[in-house]
């Protein structure tokens, strides 16, 4: 743990604007916008391209791609670890080269619900199934249009991030085969709605890998460890094979703590069989670079 952490402090830490440096501009990304018609309003995106993306030996290379939720706070850090893990220039080689995408929030509490959370006042909640519309018909299409990506696509989420890709990994079709659920806030669904999302899942879930953290909510902790193991053992139960899934608990971080650790042992997680991609889950390209083969 402590090795992970010092990787992510160092990768973090790299990407902050030294203001004290005079003439130096450190490259991190480039933001977009896209107008969505199916949210009805102008989303931006950041886009941090590999370290091989203009190399001309790898003009003919596509890429993963790896989608973050709450792009305003981890678009930064973790495609800083993603670039210390893959590129040749590190010899780490742990994952393969992405192509990776936050996505700024508008409204989160909107977007990250798949369902319509019941409260004493009027709210705005459960426009999940409109924002995944949003990332499958309009957001990936777009950036299939604009770079070199393959079909190899990740989901990221935080919370209630952590839910929406939850959901979306149960889903009948996703255009998503791994997904990072970093403390998934299923304290919206209680036991009767669990069950009957998991009831209604299809083999098709089961061609994809789930990767869950739990952090430690102190008092609470035993009700949120508890639903998320609940969770897992019920697809468990209904998945005749060996369930491609892994759930990990933070004993020493919190939830506001918990995401950037957690998402360098989820991403590593995902490759770390069979050389750098899991077989039936990921699609092993042709495309990689000579020093990713080897």
């Amino acid at each position: 743990m402590k090795a992970s952490l010092f990787i992510v402090l160092i990768s973090y830490i790299s990407l902050q604007d030294f203001s004290a440096q005079e003439n130096r501009d450190l490259y991190l990304g480039t933001s977009y916008t896209l107008h969505s018609e199916i949210l009805n309003e102008d989303r931006i995106y950041s886009v941090s391209l590999p370290e091989s993306y203009y190399e001309g030996k790898a003009e003919n290379k596509t890429y993963p791609l790896l989608i973050i939720m709450d792009g305003n706070t981890h678009f930064r850090p973790l495609s800083g670890i993603v670039q210390y893990l893959s590129a040749a220039s590190t010899r780490n080689l742990r994952i393969p080269e992405m192509i990776v995408i936050g996505i700024e929030n508008v409204n989160r509490r909107r977007d990250f619900t798949p369902d319509k959370v019941i409260t004493t006042r009027p709210n705005d909640t459960g426009g999940g199934a409109a924002f995944l519309s949003f990332l499958e018909n309009e957001l990936i299409p777009e950036l299939d249009q604009k770079f070199r990506t393959n079909t190899n696509r990740i989901l990221f989420g935080h919370s209630l991030g952590g839910l929406l890709a939850a959901h979306a990994y149960m889903q009948e079709e996703s255009p998503f085969n791994g997904f990072i659920a970093v403390d998934p806030s299923f304290g919206t669904w209680d036991a009767e709605t669990m069950d009957a999302k998991i009831e209604q899942v299809t083999p098709n879930s089961f061609q994809r890998f789930i990767y869950i953290a739990t952090a430690n909510w102190g008092k609470r902790n035993i009700k949120n460890r508890d639903r998320h193991v609940r969770w897992l053992e019920s697809l468990n139960q209904k998945c005749e094979a060996p369930l491609p899934a892994k759930l990990e608990y933070f004993e020493n971080e919190t939830h506001s703590s918990v995401s950037v650790i957690a998402f360098y042992n989820g991403i590593t997680t995902l490759f770390e069989e069979d050389g750098l991609y899991r077989k039936n889950i990921f699609l092993n390209p042709e495309n990689q670079s000579p020093e990713q083969q080897n």
